[in-house]
């Protein structure tokens, strides 16, 4: 006889609804002689995982810990698709992130949901107001107050939607300053100091507390356009040439006569034939000091250098390529990228330390000249690499540690964390080698040996743990800590060593016995029993495992007779719901036609008893109390 309800059989109800019953002859379970009848649960509400992925969800919202909310609220929206409270609480959490997109998303469908729930609307107008869709943010807080006309956030976010419309729809100022991105980040500097019309202001005080004042509010341009040293600056940073007027003729207004108006212009248009516009004559080049033309041409010799280094590079001629970049620091002292390319080179001939002195100075004389962080970091990365091919020892990774660290805060590049990573990971390596002793390592398990038959079994887990530091590949070692584990009831980390134990020989049969007993404690008794038959491939007449299969059938034969008491059966459901692999027999859309075959269709039924795989899902339902046999 079978009974079945909805696809969903989760746990949350106290007692097993049957919805429809036929008679067929069905063969029994494998593991019980009687005739087979199928009781499954409904649902009205939040199973108990849903309801805990919601409680979770909440606790870290509370927490500001949005990201982790969205992560347990989607969890409890796969159980619960409908509970259109989850996608409220969702949509929150999202534009808590700014993450204003799917926050609408999830707006919307809490709507769809509940179309008369005012909570929803605020959300939606929140999402809305978000993405600066300030219309349709008034329309979701209006539609909201048709249904909770005092409902006070949306009366807020109404009113903070109305201001900005009103806001947005204002026009702009128009006294913002045009050149306000010209004069952001460092880059100001660096190309104020590159030019030699302007590197010389920066020796005077005046001039650079000028320029902090307008990098601060661009607006203050105004204020110093009548400083030269100033419009000298704009040049260099726009990229253009501006000729400033000579002192004397500063306050010299124009000529009436030097601009015509407009009706004269016309009158001597149409008296004078026309003629071929004359080219304008180009600006006259700046005047250069000598000691500025000078360096410049020391720039371009210095740039010619470093060509011919790279080009000496790539041919891997390093001794001609650092004798480039050593005259190209010559002729200017102002570039770093000369002092990270020598040290590029000296790395790749093997002369660490020499590396790790230019990737010093690269370094210092970077800051002095507030050069691109770019740059800084590049050069902490080489020294970083440097050190790390100098290291012989796990202490010596620290020092290239701290340097890629530097580096990452100057700027964050992927090779350089990569470089990191691999720093963090060789120092653990080399700490695990260094510390490696078996013979210490036997000597610290025999002690934990002593401690476990004393029954004091925090003591023994202590020296099995300092035994696997000693010697991390004996499985021994992590069959007697499961042991503890298991003693202690921290089951989750007796499963962790005895899967360990399993992995490092997966002939030891001890590894499958603490395994199949954490299993059972765990109540997974059907994980517990496929663990138990795979030791059995390695000592078939090993009697723990066979006393494990023994008791693992028991439980299961119990759960399928329905002898669980109410409090067993809830416990062992809510349990069995967080197994992914129960959750994807009950989803998978072919366990749901047999379901209903065994509904609705005896002979159906019949034909799916045949099927091994069919009836192995089916006994794990059994085993996790959402099917029960009679």
């Amino acid at each position: 006889m079978v009974e079945d309800s909805r696809r969903s059989a989760l746990a949350s109800q106290k007692s097993l609804v049957s919805l429809r019953r036929f008679t067929s002859h069905i063969s029994p379970s494998p593991l019980s002689t009687q005739p087979i009848s199928f009781l499954f649960l409904t649902q009205t509400n939040l199973t108990p995982m849903a309801d805990d992925a919601k409680a979770k969800g909440n606790a870290a919202f509370a927490a500001k810990d949005y990201a982790t909310a969205i992560r347990h609220f989607s969890d409890a929206i796969a159980l619960a698709p409908d509970n259109h409270v989850l996608y409220s609480n969702r949509s929150a959490a999202y534009a808590s992130l700014k993450n204003y997109s799917d926050a609408l998303i999830d707006a919307k469908k809490t709507v769809e949901l509940k179309p008369d729930w005012s909570k929803g609307y605020s959300r939606l107008g929140a999402a809305h107001l978000g993405l600066s869709q300030y219309e349709d943010a008034l329309s979701a807080y209006k539609k909201g107050l048709e249904f909770d006309p005092n409902n006070e956030p949306l009366r807020a976010g109404l009113a903070d939607a109305q201001k900005a419309l009103a806001e947005a729809s204002r026009p702009r100022s128009s006294a913002a300053s045009p050149f306000g991105d010209a004069f952001s980040g460092p880059e100001m500097w660096t190309r104020l100091t590159a030019d030699p019309s302007t590197r010389a202001y920066l020796q005077q005080p005046d001039f650079v507390k000028m320029m902090q004042d307008i990098q601060r509010d661009p607006n203050k341009l105004n204020l110093h356009l009548n400083d030269k040293r100033v419009m000298q600056a704009i040049g260099v940073l726009l990229n253009v040439k501006i000729q400033t007027a000579p002192p004397g003729d500063a306050d010299i207004p124009d000529s009436p006569s030097a601009s015509p108006s407009p009706s004269e212009r016309k009158r001597a248009a149409e008296a004078e034939p026309s003629k071929q516009p004359e080219p304008e004559p180009e600006p006259e080049p700046m005047d250069l000091s000598e000691e500025d033309k000078s360096a410049k041409q020391r720039k371009a010799e210095a740039l010619k250098e470093k060509e011919a280094g790279n080009a000496a590079y790539k041919k891997k001629d390093f001794d001609t390529a650092i004798q480039h970049y050593t005259n190209a620091l010559e002729l200017d002292d102002e570039d770093i990228s000369y002092l990270t390319n020598r040290a590029a080179v000296y790395l790749e001939m093997g002369k660490y330390e020499d590396c790790i002195k230019d990737c010093d100075k690269a370094v210092e004389r970077g800051r002095e000249l507030r050069s691109d962080f770019k740059m800084i970091a590049r050069a902490l990365t080489r020294k970083g690499t440097a050190l790390v091919k100098m290291a012989k020892c796990s202490k010596d990774y620290d020092p290239a540690i701290e340097t890629f660290q530097k580096a990452l805060t100057e700027h964050r590049n992927p090779d350089t964390l990569k470089k990191l990573n691999e720093a963090e990971k060789a120092k653990k390596d080399l700490e695990q080698q260094e510390y490696f002793d078996p013979k210490l390592a036997d000597e610290e398990r025999e002690k934990g040996n002593e401690f476990f038959k004393q029954q004091k079994y925090p003591e023994a887990v202590k020296h099995y743990s300092e035994s696997i530091r000693r010697n991390p590949k004996d499985p021994r070692a992590y069959s007697n800590r499961a042991a503890c584990y298991t003693k202690l009831a921290a089951l989750p980390e007796g499963l962790k060593d005895a899967e360990k134990c399993i992995e490092l020989d997966p002939t030891f049969v001890k590894g499958y016995t603490r395994k199949g007993a954490v299993q059972y404690f765990m109540k997974e008794y059907d994980k517990a029993l496929e663990t138990y038959r795979e030791g059995l491939k390695y000592d078939a007449n090993n009697q723990e495992l066979l006393e494990g299969i023994r008791t693992c059938i028991q439980q299961i034969n119990k759960a399928s007779r329905g002898d669980l008491s109410p409090e067993e059966l809830k416990e062992r459901q809510a349990k069995a719901m967080q197994d992914p692999e129960i959750q994807s027999i009950l989803q998978d859309p072919v366990m749901r036609q047999v379901l209903v075959d065994f509904q609705e269709n005896p002979k159906a039924a019949q034909e799916h008893t045949k099927n091994p795989m069919v009836m192995n899902k089916i006994q794990k339902l059994v085993s996790a109390g959402i099917v029960q046999m009679r």
